[in-house]
């Protein structure tokens, strides 16, 4: 086994912490311009420095995405930004448009480069390509399997690192380079603009009878034929790291941090003990299943790993999620009395059972005593989001924990 990754995903500064606190070893970050989620909020330029200087401080990586398909009026603004972030120092770019990736190169060459899974790397003379033109790393495209990463491993130099998708939401169009969002309403998903059509509800029109819908039935209720189940490997870790990955990364640029923060510590602690040993690993299954679970997803799926995918890999009945837990906040302080500090995410009140999470992978259950609003009024219930409120749980609780209610 090659020494892993665990990388995770951030939406935001608080995420990236909640990633770093809970066991990530590298971190994907977007700024606000030219990665493929132009949806989420990103980072600031003051955020990427505020999050490269906590990162580094914990001796974690950041990554900073650079994939779009980049067109003409892109490439001096590019230009611009990778300056920017020479300044800054992050440890790689994540880049799919061979344009973008030499300008990379011209810019800032002492920063590494990452080929995106945009890019749709499918074989190891691709690899082998990359690898020449300065690429230290390749993400696999989705629809590799482990066989055929194995063989890309050992066609490759040693030193070049590949990076899979491990866990999250899979694409009807594999690797993303997907047309569908542009067609049906102007938004192109290479271009960060995504509206998921392949989670919409679809029937068919035959060309002569305009206006006459007949539904594609698979069941009685009808069909969401692009809908893919997501992505969990979590029970194969041992058969990912003899594959030769190197880079075992989480998707979900637009997830909370309760996400990343169960995915993160999940994964962790599976890759831990993988690597002490497969036994160790074997043994403790059924936990990484249970903790993986209480996260928010759409049943589970192996993917292409272990060959091509089947009607077994889609949801034909709903576009909804599982939900199990409830996320309640993120401990950011103490008043004198020790109350915790948190912004709200839902609601809560007096007496209700919460789950602490703790970084180690245990879980703490307490009840809660009290709660005061800023100005020390009590409260029966915090029904307000994003307001910022004390709770007494009748213990410390660290900054930074995590809070969750089970439904």
């Amino acid at each position: 086994m090659r020494k892993s990754e665990l990388l995770i995903p951030a939406s935001n500064l608080e995420v990236l912490k909640t990633a770093v606190l809970y066991g990530a070893d590298a971190v994907y970050i977007g700024g606000e311009m030219y990665g493929l989620r132009a949806k989420a909020k990103n980072f600031t330029m003051e955020d990427v420095k505020a999050g490269v200087a906590f990162a580094h401080e914990h001796g974690v990586k950041v990554y900073i995405t650079a994939n779009i398909v980049a067109h003409n009026e892109d490439l001096e603004g590019i230009r611009e930004y990778f300056r920017e972030l020479k300044e800054i120092g992050p440890d790689a770019l994540i880049i799919s448009d061979p344009g973008v990736f030499m300008i990379a190169k011209e810019e800032c060459p002492e920063i590494d480069r990452h080929v995106s899974t945009q890019a749709n790397s499918t074989n190891y003379a691709t690899y082998n390509f990359w690898y020449q033109q300065g690429a230290s790393r390749v993400v696999a495209a989705r629809e590799l399997s482990l066989a055929e990463i194995g063989e890309i491993r050992a066609h490759i130099p040693e030193e070049m690192e590949i990076e899979a998708f491990v866990h999250g939401a899979m694409c009807i169009s594999h690797s993303g380079r997907c047309l569908l969002s542009n067609y049906f309403t102007g938004r192109n998903a290479n271009s960060g603009e995504c509206t998921h059509p392949c989670r919409w509800k679809y029937a068919v029109m035959e060309e002569t009878r305009p206006g006459e819908y007949m539904p594609v039935y698979e069941n009685e209720r009808g069909t969401y034929i692009f809908n893919s189940k997501d992505l969990c490997m979590v029970e194969y870790i041992d058969q990912i790291l003899d594959a030769g990955i190197d880079s075992l990364k989480i998707e979900g640029r637009m997830k909370t941090a309760l996400y990343v923060a169960a995915v993160a510590r999940t994964y962790r602690k599976a890759i831990d003990d993988c690597e002490e040993s497969v036994e160790k690993y074997k043994a403790n299954m059924d936990y990484y299943r249970e903790e993986i679970a209480k996260c928010t997803y759409r049943q589970f799926t192996t993917g292409f790993y272990f060959g091509k995918t089947d009607e077994n890999s889609q949801i034909y009945d709903n576009n909804t999620y599982i939900k199990n837990y409830t996320y309640i906040g993120i401990v950011q302080g103490h008043n004198e009395k020790g109350y915790a500090l948190l912004e709200q995410k839902n609601k809560f009140s007096v007496g209700e059972i919460i789950e602490v999470m703790i970084p180690d992978g245990t879980n703490l259950e307490v009840t809660v005593q009290a709660i005061e609003d800023e100005e020390g009024n009590p409260m029966e219930s915090a029904p307000h989001p994003k307001q910022m409120i004390y709770v007494d749980f009748g213990q410390e609780i660290k900054d930074g924990y995590l809070l969750r209610r089970k439904e």
